[in-house]
């Protein structure tokens, strides 16, 4: 018999905002946090987080099915997952993204159509609003942007820090560095090297609070700058990582130029984000974050690992390579 066709898969997508959302509002919540502290069941959780009586049961059994959390004579925890990623007193805390998608992006996702029709940004522009000039004054939104920006590299951080030949280097820089996620990373794998991270002088004391954590600060300091209008840090490795998407074609190349010339002969140029597949028909994620770049920025875009190693070999690298990371991620290395 012929496989039978359903409409499955399109009602699964067409309706998946209504898990996303659910997860959105558990971290919105705290709920997470809170059970890191033990099992509870529901009318002791409904009680702690304002949960209307009618609504509990379903959230947290939602939560149950979505595999966000765990169910056991009456009393809800944290999966493995949740409890390390997703509670606020950890260091390994990736939820900054997910509350920065619950209050900005969530909403302007909603006019994602306006974006197609137009080709213009979606977000705070729209009324005359200027997304980065807001976020970096002020200190509670930035450091909300800042943890995200930890939050959604955090696998990509972990895999860089193993898979790329760092024994043949000893300093490295990483360009945009946000709260530090990625050089805390690389410098606790690998004890030999010294580095630091490269971001707008508003980013320093996020960095060093992040960074003292660890106590890394003794092998990873600050450099403060524009990566479009002051030289780059000189170091044998740089990095950027969720940076070049952000920026039109040109913009782009430019930033691979400044960091070819700034390296020394030998030297390396990690490039790491959701890199689309060449033949774009497999990385979801990667060709949705170019989406959201429409929402977000006025020329940014998500590329394939042959745009990157192209672009690279235009600026002067003369090898590149492009290695996968962790879930949509990968690595695009340049050799100078």
């Amino acid at each position: 018999m012929a496989e039978q066709i359903t409409p499955e898969k399109i009602m699964q997508l067409g309706t998946a905002f209504w898990g996303s959302k659910t997860l959105l509002s558990a971290v919105e919540l705290g709920l997470f946090s809170e059970l890191a502290n033990g099992p509870a069941n529901a009318e002791e959780l409904a009680r702690r987080h304002g949960l209307h009586q009618r609504s509990a049961r379903d959230f947290l059994d939602a939560l149950v099915a979505l595999g966000m959390l765990e169910r056991q004579d009456g009393q809800y925890s944290n999966t493995p997952e949740t409890d390390l990623f997703l509670d606020r007193a950890k260091p390994s805390y990736i939820g900054g993204i997910l509350e920065m998608a619950n209050a900005r992006l969530y909403t302007f996702w909603g006019t994602l159509t306006e974006g197609l029709r137009t080709g213009r940004p979606q977000n705070e522009v729209k009324t005359g609003g200027d997304f980065f000039g807001e976020l970096y004054s002020d200190q509670a939104r930035l450091r909300q942007f800042l943890h995200a920006m930890t939050g959604i590299s955090m696998g990509s951080a972990i895999a860089i820090a193993q898979k790329f030949p760092w024994h043949k280097y000893e300093t490295f820089v990483d360009i945009g560095a946000a709260a530090g996620g990625v050089p805390v990373q690389i410098a606790l794998a690998q004890g030999h090297l010294t580095g630091g991270g490269f971001d707008l002088p508003v980013v320093q004391p996020i960095f060093e609070e992040y960074v003292a954590l660890f106590n890394l600060s003794d092998r990873l300091r600050f450099y403060p700058g524009d990566f479009f209008a002051d030289p780059l840090p000189q170091a044998d490795v740089l990095v950027m990582g969720h940076i070049l998407h952000d920026w039109n074609l040109e913009e782009k190349k430019t930033l691979l130029s400044k960091a070819y010339q700034t390296l020394p002969k030998g030297g390396a140029l990690i490039i790491h984000e959701a890199i689309i597949d060449d033949e774009r028909r497999e990385n979801a994620f990667g060709l949705l974050m170019s989406l959201n770049m429409l929402i977000e920025t006025p020329g940014g875009f998500d590329y394939t690992g042959a745009d990157c190693c192209s672009w690279m070999r235009e600026v002067g690298f003369q090898g590149t390579e492009v290695e996968h990371l962790a879930g949509p991620d990968s690595m695009v290395v340049g050799i100078k």
